[in-house]
Order: structure tokens, then C-alpha cells, then sequence
């Protein structure tokens, strides 16, 4: 068809009348008068629309897909990164929770015992043969060797090497470990050794050993043990709870006898720990000790009807109830005192015969 200026004025008309039609048929809406020739051309076209958009929708969504891939890789990249961060901040913020909860209860036994103390972190553990922790404080925070390392539970260990930043802490639970203890209320003393990480790998739960110098003491399962102290309040200052009595030995033809102790600190999971790094200005004694256990209270039974009926009770005749063994006239008081027959006491003074010659 050639570009002339007839074919121009058709098409314009046409494009006028296209327009003329929409608009009548947008006024008119549901009441249109064109809406019978809209249900004819949806009726012819509407099959063609159909057959068409079926084969031109599968190319479309691949051509889509291909040209959207990239920025749905990077979109998945970007939650999957934002959904790991996420979780390290939760893993994070329970972790601080429970190094707050550490510290509270540290900075609290510290100060029952009059400790000062610097807090640090067990950033590593030994893999010689001793049984050593590495913390995170050192020279430069006043750490120095044969200091006293506790935690909110009790007894750790040792400094044994320290550097400007770091320390080595042996826990009391190596072979090579010996604190002097006292056991909880009494004056009596021993040496508490550690028995190593093979006692533990046997299933024993008992890492501790405690010798009395007193063959003869009182010692029992169930006392508790603290840090005797030593001379110069290194390595070792007074009143750091140890341990609790498991069970006790006595070999044969021994002079002392050997208790093995339960550790009131959790070896295996050890985090916030502090270096006493001044002793206290008296001993605490049993003051750092943790509050004993409330025992359980054993239920009392209740008595049955049965036996709480009283057998003289019924059945004898000038008797009641509410006084079985108590004889007419006698006081409770008197009952109670002959051991309650219901016998008055003889009298003191003397005793009435009946006349004989009546």
C-alpha cells in the first residue's frame, strides 16, 4: 500500500471512529449499546487471543527467567547472608547474656570474700600434658605468676606462666595440683590433689582427692571443703570453695584417710574466670560457701479412725466416751499423775476402819 494521502485520511477516520466506539462503549458500561458488538468480537477473537497467548507465554516466562536469573542469584545471596547474621547476632546476644549472668555472680562472690579480682575470658585450652587453660589477661593488667584463679563457683587453679596479655592457668584437677583445704565448720585440715583427666575419661566424676592430716577426724559425704590459704596468700588465698565429700577410703594400714570430692566448678565448660590479684584482709572463712540445700520434707502419715478410737471407749457400763479411765469425781489433773488408772492418791493422814461393834 502506498503512503498517499487518501490512505492517511482513511486511517485517520478510522483511528476517529475506533476512539468514538471505546468512548460510547466506556459511558455506556453494562447498558452499552455496543455490548452485543463486544460479545461478537470477543466470540471471534477471543479462541485466536487464547491460542496465541499459549504458545507466546511459555518463550516469554523463559525469556523472563533467563533475563531475571542473575538478580534473583544475588537476591537469594543477599537473604541467605542477611539471614546468617541475623543468627550470629542471636547466637551473640545469648552468649553475652550468660557471660553477664557469670560476671554478676563472680563479682558477687568476690565480694563476699573480699577479693580483688581481674575478670578474664578462657580463650583456649592445653593440649600437653598438663591440664592447663589460657585466659585473656596478663602483666599488663597486673596478673602474676602463683596467683589464685576462681570462678562464680569456687576453685580453678594457678597462674603458672604469664605474658603481657595472656596467662596459663593449671587447674586443680592435674596430677601436679596440691591446695590446702579445710573442711566447711571445723578447723580440721588437708591436702586436696587433682587425679588428672584419666580418672574422668574412666567415668569416674570424683577429679579430686582429699587426705586428712587427722586420721581420727570426724568426716563425712556430704561436707563441703575451701581453700585453707597459703603462706603469703600465694598461690592460693583463703575461703574458695573446692569441692563437696563424695565418698570415703580408708585403706588398710593406712595412716590417713582419702575422700574423693565432687568440684563445685564445671571443669569441661569453664568461661569467665578472675585472678585474684590482692587476698582479702581477713579470712573469709565458710562465708563464700554457697547456701546449703533445704532438705526435702518427709510427709508425716496421717492416722487412720482405727487407731486413733479409744479401746475403753464403749462397752463398760458406767464408763462415757468423753472420760474412759477417769473414775467418778477424779480431776484430769489426777488421772494424769497415776498414771491414768483414775486412782486418787492415798491420803496422808489415817485411814477409817468400820465400827465392830455395830
Amino acid at each position: 500500500m502506498k503512503d498517499t494521502r487518501r490512505t492517511r485520511w482513511v486511517l485517520g477516520v478510522l483511528l476517529a471512529v475506533a476512539l468514538t466506539i471505546i468512548t460510547v462503549d466506556y459511558r455506556g458500561g453494562q447498558h452499552s449499546p455496543l455490548a452485543g458488538l463486544r460479545g461478537l468480537g470477543a466470540a471471534v477473537f477471543g479462541p485466536v487471543e487464547r491460542a496465541s497467548a499459549a504458545v507466546v507465554r511459555p518463550v516469554g516466562n523463559t525469556v523472563d527467567a533467563i533475563t531475571d536469573a542473575p538478580g534473583e542469584r544475588r537476591r537469594a545471596d543477599r537473604l541467605e547472608r542477611e539471614n546468617q547474621r541475623l543468627r550470629e547476632q542471636l547466637r551473640a546476644g545469648r552468649i553475652d547474656a550468660s557471660r553477664y549472668e557469670q560476671l554478676h555472680r563472680l563479682l558477687g562472690s568476690a565480694g563476699i570474700g573480699g577479693y580483688k579480682i581481674v575478670a578474664a575470658q578462657v580463650i583456649s585450652a592445653g593440649q600437653g600434658f598438663e591440664e592447663t587453660v589460657t585466659i585473656d589477661v596478663g602483666s599488663r593488667s597486673g596478673v602474676r605468676r602463683d596467683m589464685t584463679v576462681m570462678n562464680a563457683d569456687g576453685l580453678v587453679g594457678r597462674v603458672t606462666r604469664v605474658g603481657p596479655a595472656t596467662a596459663t592457668v593449671l587447674l586443680a584437677t592435674d596430677v601436679a595440683s596440691s591446695v590446702g583445704a579445710r573442711l566447711e565448720d571445723s578447723r580440721e585440715i588437708g591436702i586436696v590433689q587433682g587425679r588428672g583427666r584419666r580418672g574422668l575419661s574412666a567415668g569416674n566424676d570424683a577429679p579430686l582427692k582429699f587426705q586428712m592430716l587427722n586420721a581420727n577426724a570426724p568426716l563425712r559425704p556430704g561436707q563441703r571443703l575451701v581453700t585453707l590459704g597459703s603462706q603469703g596468700e600465694r598461690p592460693y588465698v583463703p575461703g574458695v570453695p573446692i569441692g563437696t565429700v563424695e565418698r570415703i577410703e580408708k585403706p588398710e594400714g593406712g595412716l590417713t584417710r582419702t575422700a574423693y570430692l565432687r568440684p563445685f566448678v564445671r571443669f569441661s565448660s569453664l568461661d569467665v574466670v578472675a585472678v585474684v590479684v590482692a587476698p582479702p584482709k581477713s579470712d573469709p572463712r565458710d562465708a563464700v560457701l554457697p547456701p546449703k540445700p533445704t532438705p526435702t520434707p518427709t510427709p508425716t502419715p496421717t492416722p487412720s479412725a482405727s487407731s486413733t478410737a479409744t479401746p475403753f471407749a464403749t462397752g463398760v457400763p458406767g464408763r462415757t466416751p468423753s472420760s474412759p479411765l477417769t473414775s467418778p469425781g477424779a480431776t484430769p489433773l489426777e488421772s494424769a499423775t497415776t498414771g491414768g488408772r483414775g486412782d486418787r492418791k492415798p491420803s496422808t493422814g489415817t485411814p477409817t476402819t468400820p465400827d465392830s461393834e455395830g
